[in-house]
């Protein structure tokens, strides 16, 4: 695929033009995905609902806030758009800051885009369908006697879009581990021995990051820790950068 070449007279100028012109596709295809997904607003917000909607007694959230109707439709067909775009807006930032990198690292780039892209999207399908139907239950089972547990759409959608968000983060873990090998940052040895560490910093993280509640910090906690053993794992194949790779790098200095 060809990489765009920014005019060497004006570099400053070439480069802001470049990433305008990145920038507005990536707009564009945001935008396009969430004119295509708004008329199914309903069909999405009944589909992200489903994991509450099982455990309420008639099945039904409140809409406590005056513009709630309007508003949610809106944030959640916006958020799936740029979970649909996603692909397209990461290949926007390759293309944008390929010229500026090496042979070896144009090729390093395009697997990792990919992997990280898939692992994001794994994060966030196992928070909707592993982690969410066991939390919900939770919260409804230990609600006080005399409350009605019915929440707002607006918090149950801030809520499932952090949980998403959260989860596919914490899935770039072998990605994170991989990279810090392969730059030599530190070792596969060094790494591995800090994997007691690297077990209580993942609960923290669970702790930190999910509701108050064991099961979703064990869920985020326990998946954390094997991806690093999966990282640490693939690193045998692809580890600290080549001695023949570096003097590629510099030759085409």
């Amino acid at each position: 695929m060809a990489i765009p070449e920014f005019d060497e007279d004006r570099p400053f100028l070439s480069h802001l033009l470049e990433l305008r012109s990145r920038l507005m596709r990536a707009l564009g295809a945001t935008l396009v995905a969430f004119l295509c997904i708004y008329p199914f607003y309903d069909t999405l917000f009944t589909f992200v609902a489903t994991p509450l909607r099982r455990v309420l007694p008639e099945g039904e959230l409140l809409a406590v806030q005056v513009a709630s109707p309007f508003l949610i439709p809106m944030k959640l067909s916006l958020v799936a758009a740029l979970f649909v775009a996603m692909p397209y807006l990461l290949y926007q930032l390759w293309a944008f800051v390929a010229p500026g990198l090496y042979r070896h690292e144009r090729t390093l780039v395009w697997p990792l885009l990919i992997s990280s892209t898939l692992l994001f999207y794994l994060g966030a399908v196992f928070a909707y369908f592993v982690v969410l139907p066991l939390v919900f239950p939770f919260f409804a089972g230990v609600t006080p006697l005399g409350v009605n547990y019915q929440p707002d759409i607006s918090e149950y959608l801030n809520f499932v879009l952090t949980m998403l968000v959260v989860f596919g983060l914490a899935f770039e873990v072998p990605i994170a581990t991989m990279l810090l090998i392969r730059t030599g940052a530190t070792s596969r040895d060094a790494l591995a021995a800090k994997r007691p560490y690297v077990i209580v910093a993942a609960f923290a993280v669970g702790m930190l990051l999910t509701p108050p509640d064991i099961i979703s910090q064990v869920m985020l906690a326990i998946p954390v820790w094997l991806l690093f053993e999966l990282g640490l794992w693939l690193s045998r194949w692809y580890g600290i950068q080549a001695p023949e790779e570096r003097s590629d790098e510099n030759r085409d200095e």
